[in-house]
């Protein structure tokens, strides 16, 4: 049995279509899926409570994905397990494309490639999107929102820490060489609509690997090589325009980052509302 868990904090608007295509297909047996609710005012706890088997639904009162996230691991019994973001789209095809390649041994962590629908955001948020994906360090559970463990990979480490960047420190617990992307696995993310909305996101995210940094008191892995840039996008011209623009972006998020984590102490949680929550895949 498949287990999946979906820490859900107020996803009313999108938990649904979410568990869709996860159960849509599925045989008896097959999946174990938990929808966290923490800390959650609206209705998605009625709404994936609606969902019967093989969906079930856990509550806690306290608005925090890591301790959502543990307290469905303990009720968790089933591998290789997923842990999907409840604003992400990963349907049963790529979930179990992922279970194969880890029951296999062939790695202890898999991901799906990242698929976004830009039709409708503002050019400054396409253009650093095709700068970013194109990116060489991005290519295996970077901005998916979901990922797999093989029963080997989920002992790799006993409780998620108390982190905003779970999915980071769950990514530098595996060397390169341990985790996998699986090509014919696809998460549908909903992009920020607007540079407002991009800019909080990604302001989240560096805060995160800030705090991950700080905590473990040494840099991750995955080193940025210039070389590795290079050959990215010298044979992309088209990119070259967007290059100032991204990297002005960047820079200016980690400097808002940096000044949060000295204000906030890292517990600064900003969220996007921008995104196209009715957006069908």
């Amino acid at each position: 049995m498949i287990s999946i868990i979906i820490p859900a904090h107020n996803e009313e608007s999108v938990i649904a279509r979410g568990l869709r295509a996860i159960v849509t297909g599925a045989g008896p047996g097959e999946l174990d899926v938990i929808v966290a609710c923490n800390g959650c005012t609206d209705r998605t706890a009625d709404i994936a409570r609606g969902f019967g088997p093989p969906v079930r639904m856990i509550e806690i009162a306290q608005a925090s994905k890591t301790a959502a996230l543990n307290a469905a691991d303990e009720l968790a019994t089933g591998f290789p397990r997923f842990y999907v973001d409840a604003d992400v789209v990963l349907d049963l095809a790529s979930i179990r494309a992922m279970a194969a390649v880890l029951e296999r041994g062939d790695a202890l962590l898999a991901a799906p490639s990242l698929r976004m629908d830009l039709s409708k955001t503002t050019w400054p948020v396409r253009a650093y999107y095709r700068v970013w994906t194109g990116l060489p360090y991005n290519q295996v559970m970077v901005g998916t929102g979901a990922y797999g463990l093989s029963r080997a990979g989920c002992a790799r480490f006993c409780l998620f820490p108390d982190l905003i960047a779970d999915d980071g420190f769950v990514r530098f617990c595996f060397s390169p060489e341990e985790r996998v992307r699986v090509d014919s696995a696809y998460s549908w993310v909903d992009p920020p609509r607007t540079l407002s909305g991009l800019i909080k996101i990604k302001t989240r995210s560096r805060l995160g690997f800030y705090q991950h940094r700080q905590a473990l008191r040494s840099r991750p892995a995955d080193r940025k090589s210039f070389a590795g840039l290079l050959r990215t996008f010298l044979p992309r011209p088209s990119l070259w325009p967007w290059l100032p623009l991204y990297a002005g972006i960047s820079l200016f998020v980690r400097l808002r980052a940096a000044r949060q984590l000295r204000a906030l102490g890292a517990t600064g949680w900003e969220r996007d509302d921008s995104r196209a929550a009715t957006a069908q895949y």
